[in-house]
């Protein structure tokens, strides 16, 4: 193993669940920005090869929904994924990046909303009181 992929590894194996969540936005972000490039450079196979990895991500984040506890939340969110998946679908090998860039927007949209909520749990533990037992 690489050091690259062991360091990979760690940041998913020391990650909290919302950590995850980033982590898949981050892999999902990437993906949909290599599928607009090879779309752009006319690169069939490759645009093929990062919409999987893109709707893998996509899969990954719907899978992890709780869908009791989450209520409408998170049933706006997977259909909000159902329809990023159909929109890849539509968009391959048309030659366009149209439907990439509305993924792409939604996906900014959505990460910035997570980072905000991870940053918002980080001060809420860094200002929590330590208490020091006697």
């Amino acid at each position: 193993m690489t050091g690259y992929k062991a360091y990979q590894g760690y940041q998913v194996d020391g990650s909290s669940p919302l950590g995850l969540v980033l982590l898949s936005y981050e892999a999902l972000y990437k993906s949909l920005g290599r599928v607009r490039r090879a779309i752009e450079a006319g690169d069939l196979a490759a645009e093929a090869d990062h919409t999987s990895r893109a709707m893998e991500a996509i899969i990954e984040l719907a899978s992890s929904l709780d869908m009791e506890r989450g209520g409408e939340v998170a049933s706006s969110l997977a259909s909000l994924y159902t329809y990023m998946m159909k929109r890849l679908s539509e968009g391959m090998c048309s030659c366009s990046t149209e439907a990439t860039d509305e993924v792409i927007r939604l996906v900014q949209t959505l990460r910035e909303g997570w980072q905000q909520l991870d940053r918002q749990q980080q001060n809420a533990v860094i200002s929590e009181p330590v208490s020091v037992a006697a």
